[in-house]
């Protein structure tokens, strides 16, 4: 399991040439003019981790096979989406079907590449997008809640708690604020989730600069920056520009090309990270001779529900996890060591997988 990742953001801040970057297709066209992109573009990026190259190693397996996650290119939002200007009903619905938003901002200055409302000032533009998104929230609420407070009066009890939930966010975005900032009750999370709120979803701000700035951002991301901060959301730098470049190149030229920049690693990655941390997202792995396996789970998962991510018929059937930590993985020259050292122990229905565990699971057929 990965998760999908909307891209959004206002026209020609350079979401298009992101996905493209990110996907290694041409299938987003990143032109100059607002609305190039009209049907979402979705593409399937494997995600990095060097951890799997080092277990397969020692593993002696014969594939790897890293986990994957999905990034949805969403045509440029404009004021008046949720009115449907600029075809914003149909972009505001594509938002719905993702589970977090990157949201591509402008942070560089370039004369030939314009700006739908004519000045350069991301903390604004996010400003004009949330609106929208708060907007539509607020209108689809409105509507839902008249026949909710009926049956809620009624003594319909599911009523009554979708009605307390609604009004709460409610009085969020009539104060401004999203959806996400309603503290919510552990035991009511699901009927919240089931709102399908575009202000609910999980927030990552990707500040698009120049190359120049790529390694260090400048101060237009730094303003950024401190709006994430004070939400709690996400930030990252990345320069579409670059990474386009990044995209065309092999691996030992993307090192070179890296160095020459002074960053360590492509923008990718730092995306990735940031959205798995943004999501509570942790990775285990499969070990075997055939293939080298990493698998996605939300942080906090139990060992029967992680086996299920591979197969249903593991979590229904499942009796224990041989499990071995990653560092003692390496440290000890794969499974034999780690059972030699007493460090492959096994865990039963309670254990909570821990990011970078390696498992084998036996279960009942």
């Amino acid at each position: 399991m990965g998760f999908k990742c909307g891209i959004v953001g206002l026209p020609n801040v350079g979401k298009s040439t992101l996905f493209n970057a990110l996907t290694k297709t041409a299938a987003a066209q990143a032109a100059n003019y607002p609305f190039c992109t009209i049907e979402p573009n979705t593409g399937d990026v494997a995600v990095p981790d060097p951890r799997l190259e080092t277990i397969s190693r020692i593993g002696k397996s014969a594939q790897i096979v890293p986990t994957r996650l999905t990034f949805v290119d969403i045509a440029g939002l404009v004021r008046g989406a949720s009115k449907g200007e600029g075809l914003g009903n149909q972009f505001l619905a594509n938002i719905r079907e993702v589970d977090a938003i990157a949201h591509v901002l402008r942070c560089f200055v370039d004369d030939d590449i314009t700006h739908v409302e004519n000045r350069i000032d991301p903390v604004s533009d996010a400003e004009t997008v949330e609106t929208e998104l708060m907007l539509a929230d607020l209108d689809s609420l409105e509507r839902r809640v008249v026949p909710l407070r009926k049956k809620a009066t009624g003594g319909d009890k599911d009523a009554k708690v979708q009605v307390r939930l609604i009004d709460g966010v409610l009085a969020l975005l009539r104060e401004g604020r999203p959806a996400r900032e309603l503290e919510v009750d552990p035991e009511e999370r699901r009927e919240f989730d089931m709102l399908n709120l575009l202000t609910a979803k999980p927030v990552l701000y990707v500040c698009n600069v120049e190359e120049a700035s790529a390694a260090t951002g400048n101060a237009l991301s730094e303003k950024v920056a401190a709006k994430a901060k004070a939400e709690g959301a996400g930030c990252v730098v990345i320069s579409a520009a670059i990474e386009a470049e990044i995209a065309q190149l092999s691996t030992e030229e993307q090192k070179e090309f890296l160095e020459t920049l002074g960053l360590e690693e492509p923008g990718l990655d730092r995306l990735i990270r940031a959205g798995y941390d943004l999501l509570g997202l942790a990775t285990y792995f499969t070990v075997g001779p055939k293939e080298a396996r990493a698998w996605t789970i939300h942080k906090g998962t139990k060992a029967p529900q992680a086996a299920g991510v591979i197969h249903s018929d593991f979590e229904r059937g499942f009796i224990r996890a041989q499990t071995i930590a990653f560092n003692d993985y390496v440290a000890l020259g794969g499974e034999q060591g780690a059972k030699e050292a007493g460090k492959a122990r096994d865990e039963g229905k309670e254990y909570v997988v821990q990011d970078g565990d390696i498992l084998l699971f036996r279960f009942s057929g």
